[in-house]
Protein backbone atom coordinates (compact mmCIF):
# COMPACT_ATOMS: atom_id res chain seq x y z
CA UNK A 1 0.00 0.00 0.00
CA UNK A 2 1.37 3.41 -1.00
CA UNK A 3 0.06 5.39 1.97
CA UNK A 4 0.05 4.12 5.54
CA UNK A 5 -0.80 5.85 8.80
CA UNK A 6 -0.25 4.42 12.27
CA UNK A 7 -1.69 6.12 15.34
CA UNK A 8 -0.25 5.55 18.78
CA UNK A 9 -3.04 7.78 20.13
CA UNK A 10 -5.78 9.77 18.36
CA UNK A 11 -3.49 12.81 18.67
CA UNK A 12 -0.15 11.33 17.53
CA UNK A 13 0.46 9.57 14.22
CA UNK A 14 3.25 8.34 11.97
CA UNK A 15 2.58 8.51 8.22
CA UNK A 16 4.56 6.81 5.46
CA UNK A 17 4.07 7.24 1.71
CA UNK A 18 6.15 5.78 -1.11
CA UNK A 19 4.04 6.58 -4.19
CA UNK A 20 4.59 9.43 -6.65
CA UNK A 21 2.90 12.07 -4.50
CA UNK A 22 0.15 12.39 -1.93
CA UNK A 23 -2.05 15.49 -1.85
CA UNK A 24 -4.52 16.70 0.73
CA UNK A 25 -6.42 19.91 1.40
CA UNK A 26 -6.11 21.28 4.92
CA UNK A 27 -8.27 23.37 7.16
CA UNK A 28 -7.65 21.43 10.34
CA UNK A 29 -9.74 21.84 13.48
CA UNK A 30 -6.52 21.47 15.54
CA UNK A 31 -3.05 22.93 15.17
CA UNK A 32 -0.86 20.28 13.56
CA UNK A 33 2.81 19.97 14.58
CA UNK A 34 4.84 17.99 12.05
CA UNK A 35 8.38 16.61 12.01
CA UNK A 36 9.51 15.37 8.60
CA UNK A 37 11.75 12.30 8.89
CA UNK A 38 12.34 11.79 5.15
CA UNK A 39 10.90 12.97 1.85
CA UNK A 40 9.62 16.45 0.99
CA UNK A 41 6.48 18.43 1.79
CA UNK A 42 5.19 21.37 -0.23
CA UNK A 43 2.47 23.53 1.29
CA UNK A 44 0.59 25.92 -0.98
CA UNK A 45 -1.43 28.77 0.47
CA UNK A 46 -3.26 31.50 -1.37
CA UNK A 47 -0.31 33.89 -1.39
CA UNK A 48 2.70 31.84 -0.27
CA UNK A 49 4.44 28.49 -0.75
CA UNK A 50 6.64 26.51 1.60
CA UNK A 51 8.96 23.55 0.99
CA UNK A 52 10.17 21.35 3.84
CA UNK A 53 12.76 18.59 3.80
CA UNK A 54 14.02 15.84 6.07
CA UNK A 55 14.58 17.07 9.63
CA UNK A 56 12.31 20.11 9.35
CA UNK A 57 9.61 20.76 11.94
CA UNK A 58 6.66 23.06 11.29
CA UNK A 59 3.25 24.02 12.66
CA UNK A 60 0.14 24.25 10.49
CA UNK A 61 -2.24 26.61 12.33
CA UNK A 62 -5.85 25.53 12.77
CA UNK A 63 -8.60 26.47 10.28
CA UNK A 64 -6.16 27.79 7.68
CA UNK A 65 -6.59 26.78 4.06
CA UNK A 66 -3.64 25.04 2.46
CA UNK A 67 -2.84 22.39 -0.11
CA UNK A 68 -0.31 19.88 1.24
CA UNK A 69 1.66 17.73 -1.22
CA UNK A 70 3.97 15.02 0.08
CA UNK A 71 6.70 13.43 -2.04
CA UNK A 72 9.24 10.65 -1.52
CA UNK A 73 12.79 11.90 -2.16
CA UNK A 74 16.33 10.52 -2.53
CA UNK A 75 15.03 6.98 -2.70
CA UNK A 76 13.28 7.27 0.68
CA UNK A 77 9.53 7.37 1.39
CA UNK A 78 7.82 10.44 2.72
CA UNK A 79 7.73 9.76 6.45
CA UNK A 80 6.55 12.12 9.17
CA UNK A 81 5.46 12.30 12.79
CA UNK A 82 2.42 14.51 13.35
CA UNK A 83 0.89 15.71 16.59
CA UNK A 84 -2.55 17.30 16.94
CA UNK A 85 -2.66 20.15 19.46
CA UNK A 86 -6.33 20.28 20.36
CA UNK A 87 -8.18 23.35 21.54
CA UNK A 88 -9.32 21.42 24.61
CA UNK A 89 -5.75 20.69 25.68
CA UNK A 90 -4.52 24.20 24.93
CA UNK A 91 -7.42 25.82 26.79
CA UNK A 92 -6.48 23.83 29.87
CA UNK A 93 -2.84 24.91 29.58
CA UNK A 94 -3.67 28.57 29.08
CA UNK A 95 -6.25 28.59 31.87
CA UNK A 96 -3.30 28.01 34.20
CA UNK A 97 -1.30 30.88 32.74
CA UNK A 98 -1.83 34.53 31.89
CA UNK A 99 -4.17 34.81 28.94
CA UNK A 100 -2.03 35.91 25.99
CA UNK A 101 -2.88 38.49 23.37
CA UNK A 102 -4.38 36.47 20.54
CA UNK A 103 -3.78 36.79 16.84
CA UNK A 104 -4.87 34.97 13.72
CA UNK A 105 -2.10 33.76 11.45
CA UNK A 106 -2.52 32.19 8.05
CA UNK A 107 1.17 31.35 7.76
CA UNK A 108 2.93 28.07 8.32
CA UNK A 109 5.42 28.39 11.20
CA UNK A 110 8.79 26.60 10.92
CA UNK A 111 11.32 25.94 13.66
CA UNK A 112 14.65 25.68 11.82
CA UNK A 113 15.52 22.13 12.90
CA UNK A 114 15.66 23.13 16.55
CA UNK A 115 17.33 20.35 18.61
CA UNK A 116 14.73 20.46 21.39
CA UNK A 117 11.89 19.97 18.94
CA UNK A 118 13.75 17.25 17.03
CA UNK A 119 14.54 15.37 20.24
CA UNK A 120 10.94 15.51 21.45
CA UNK A 121 9.37 14.28 18.23
CA UNK A 122 12.09 11.73 17.42
CA UNK A 123 11.55 10.15 20.83
CA UNK A 124 8.06 9.09 19.67
CA UNK A 125 9.29 6.79 16.89
CA UNK A 126 10.04 3.72 19.09
CA UNK A 127 6.50 3.83 20.47
CA UNK A 128 5.07 3.06 17.02
CA UNK A 129 6.56 -0.44 17.31
CA UNK A 130 4.59 -1.23 20.46
CA UNK A 131 2.03 -4.01 20.14
CA UNK A 132 0.10 -3.09 23.28
CA UNK A 133 -1.93 0.08 23.78
CA UNK A 134 0.10 3.23 24.27
CA UNK A 135 -0.50 4.67 27.77
CA UNK A 136 -2.61 7.81 27.54
CA UNK A 137 -0.67 9.36 30.42
CA UNK A 138 2.60 9.12 28.49
CA UNK A 139 1.00 10.47 25.32
CA UNK A 140 -0.34 13.45 27.24
CA UNK A 141 3.10 14.13 28.72
CA UNK A 142 4.71 14.03 25.26
CA UNK A 143 2.18 16.46 23.79
CA UNK A 144 2.52 18.83 26.73
CA UNK A 145 6.30 18.60 26.36
CA UNK A 146 6.02 19.60 22.70
CA UNK A 147 3.80 22.56 23.58
CA UNK A 148 6.26 23.65 26.29
CA UNK A 149 9.12 23.47 23.78
CA UNK A 150 7.15 25.54 21.25
CA UNK A 151 6.57 28.21 23.88
CA UNK A 152 10.27 28.16 24.79
CA UNK A 153 11.73 28.46 21.29
CA UNK A 154 9.13 30.86 19.88
CA UNK A 155 8.09 33.63 22.25
CA UNK A 156 5.26 34.73 19.96
CA UNK A 157 3.63 31.30 19.66
CA UNK A 158 1.19 32.04 22.51
CA UNK A 159 -0.66 34.46 20.24
CA UNK A 160 -1.40 31.52 17.94
CA UNK A 161 -1.88 28.61 20.35
CA UNK A 162 -3.90 30.75 22.76
CA UNK A 163 -6.43 31.85 20.15
CA UNK A 164 -9.65 29.82 20.42
CA UNK A 165 -11.92 32.05 18.33
CA UNK A 166 -14.16 30.48 15.71
CA UNK A 167 -14.22 32.02 12.22
CA UNK A 168 -16.33 35.16 12.07
CA UNK A 169 -18.43 36.30 9.16
CA UNK A 170 -16.17 37.67 6.42
CA UNK A 171 -16.79 39.35 3.07
CA UNK A 172 -17.51 36.57 0.62
CA UNK A 173 -16.11 37.98 -2.65
CA UNK A 174 -12.52 38.70 -1.51
CA UNK A 175 -12.37 35.44 0.48
CA UNK A 176 -13.46 33.29 -2.46
CA UNK A 177 -11.30 35.17 -4.97
CA UNK A 178 -8.31 34.42 -2.73
CA UNK A 179 -9.10 30.80 -1.91
CA UNK A 180 -10.95 29.28 -4.88
CA UNK A 181 -8.13 26.84 -5.72
CA UNK A 182 -8.62 24.85 -2.51
CA UNK A 183 -10.76 21.77 -3.15
CA UNK A 184 -12.83 21.95 0.01
CA UNK A 185 -16.42 20.81 0.60
CA UNK A 186 -18.89 23.69 0.53
CA UNK A 187 -19.56 23.01 4.21
CA UNK A 188 -15.93 23.93 4.97
CA UNK A 189 -16.10 27.11 2.87
CA UNK A 190 -19.30 28.11 4.67
CA UNK A 191 -17.71 27.47 8.08
CA UNK A 192 -14.57 29.45 7.23
CA UNK A 193 -16.65 32.41 6.08
CA UNK A 194 -18.79 32.35 9.24
CA UNK A 195 -22.01 31.13 7.65
CA UNK A 196 -24.36 28.18 7.65
CA UNK A 197 -24.32 26.20 4.41
CA UNK A 198 -27.75 27.57 3.43
CA UNK A 199 -26.67 31.16 4.06
CA UNK A 200 -23.38 30.59 2.24
CA UNK A 201 -25.18 29.37 -0.90
CA UNK A 202 -27.66 32.26 -0.76
CA UNK A 203 -24.97 34.90 -0.24
CA UNK A 204 -22.78 33.30 -2.91
CA UNK A 205 -25.50 33.48 -5.56
CA UNK A 206 -26.22 37.08 -4.62
CA UNK A 207 -22.52 37.94 -5.01
CA UNK A 208 -21.61 35.91 -8.10
CA UNK A 209 -24.95 35.21 -9.86
CA UNK A 210 -24.15 31.52 -10.13
CA UNK A 211 -23.72 28.46 -7.95
CA UNK A 212 -20.52 27.85 -5.97
CA UNK A 213 -19.74 24.65 -7.91
CA UNK A 214 -19.94 26.30 -11.34
CA UNK A 215 -17.99 29.38 -10.24
CA UNK A 216 -15.23 27.34 -8.58
CA UNK A 217 -14.76 25.13 -11.65
CA UNK A 218 -14.62 28.13 -13.98
CA UNK A 219 -12.12 30.02 -11.81
CA UNK A 220 -9.84 26.98 -11.50
CA UNK A 221 -9.89 26.38 -15.25
CA UNK A 222 -9.15 30.04 -15.97
CA UNK A 223 -6.14 29.84 -13.66
CA UNK A 224 -5.03 26.65 -15.41
CA UNK A 225 -5.29 28.35 -18.81
CA UNK A 226 -3.12 31.22 -17.58
CA UNK A 227 -0.47 28.91 -16.15
CA UNK A 228 -0.33 26.82 -19.32
CA UNK A 229 -0.11 29.76 -21.73
CA UNK A 230 1.76 32.44 -19.80
CA UNK A 231 3.88 30.41 -17.38
CA UNK A 232 4.49 27.55 -19.86
CA UNK A 233 3.67 24.86 -17.33
CA UNK A 234 2.54 21.34 -18.12
CA UNK A 235 -0.91 19.97 -17.20
CA UNK A 236 0.70 17.40 -14.89
CA UNK A 237 2.42 20.22 -12.96
CA UNK A 238 -0.69 22.25 -12.20
CA UNK A 239 -3.84 20.16 -11.90
CA UNK A 240 -3.33 19.27 -8.22
CA UNK A 241 -2.44 22.87 -7.29
CA UNK A 242 -5.65 24.36 -8.69
CA UNK A 243 -8.17 22.06 -7.05
CA UNK A 244 -8.44 18.96 -9.26
CA UNK A 245 -7.94 15.49 -7.83
CA UNK A 246 -6.61 13.78 -10.95
CA UNK A 247 -5.25 14.64 -14.38
CA UNK A 248 -7.99 12.92 -16.39
CA UNK A 249 -10.75 14.87 -14.64
CA UNK A 250 -8.85 18.10 -15.16
CA UNK A 251 -8.29 17.37 -18.87
CA UNK A 252 -11.96 16.51 -19.38
CA UNK A 253 -13.18 19.69 -17.64
CA UNK A 254 -10.61 21.85 -19.45
CA UNK A 255 -11.63 20.55 -22.89
CA UNK A 256 -15.29 21.02 -22.05
CA UNK A 257 -14.62 24.63 -21.05
CA UNK A 258 -12.21 25.71 -23.79
CA UNK A 259 -12.90 23.27 -26.61
CA UNK A 260 -9.40 21.78 -26.76
CA UNK A 261 -7.22 19.62 -24.53
CA UNK A 262 -4.78 21.34 -22.14
CA UNK A 263 -1.83 19.51 -23.73
CA UNK A 264 -2.40 21.61 -26.87
CA UNK A 265 -1.26 24.69 -24.95
CA UNK A 266 2.07 23.35 -23.69
CA UNK A 267 4.69 25.93 -24.58
CA UNK A 268 2.25 27.99 -26.67
CA UNK A 269 0.11 31.10 -26.40
CA UNK A 270 -3.42 30.23 -27.47
CA UNK A 271 -6.03 32.83 -28.30
CA UNK A 272 -8.95 30.49 -28.83
CA UNK A 273 -12.17 31.71 -27.24
CA UNK A 274 -13.75 29.42 -24.63
CA UNK A 275 -17.31 28.22 -25.02
CA UNK A 276 -19.41 30.75 -23.03
CA UNK A 277 -22.05 28.10 -22.31
CA UNK A 278 -19.57 25.69 -20.76
CA UNK A 279 -18.90 25.51 -17.04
Amino acid sequence: MDYQVKYITPEIKLSCYDGKLFKTEAAFDDHLLVWLISGETKIIQADERFTFGAGDAFLIPRIQLATIINYPKDGLPHKAVAMHLSAERLQKIYSENIKPQTAVTDKIISFDKHPLMKSCLASLIPYFEMQENFPESIASLKINEAISILRTIDKSIDTVLGNFDEPGKVELIPFMEKNFMFNMPLEKFSYLTGRSLTTFKRDFFAAFSTTPQRWLTRKRLEMAHYQLTEQKKKPSEIYYEIGFENLSHFSFAFKKRFGYAPVVLCGKTNNLVPNPDAV
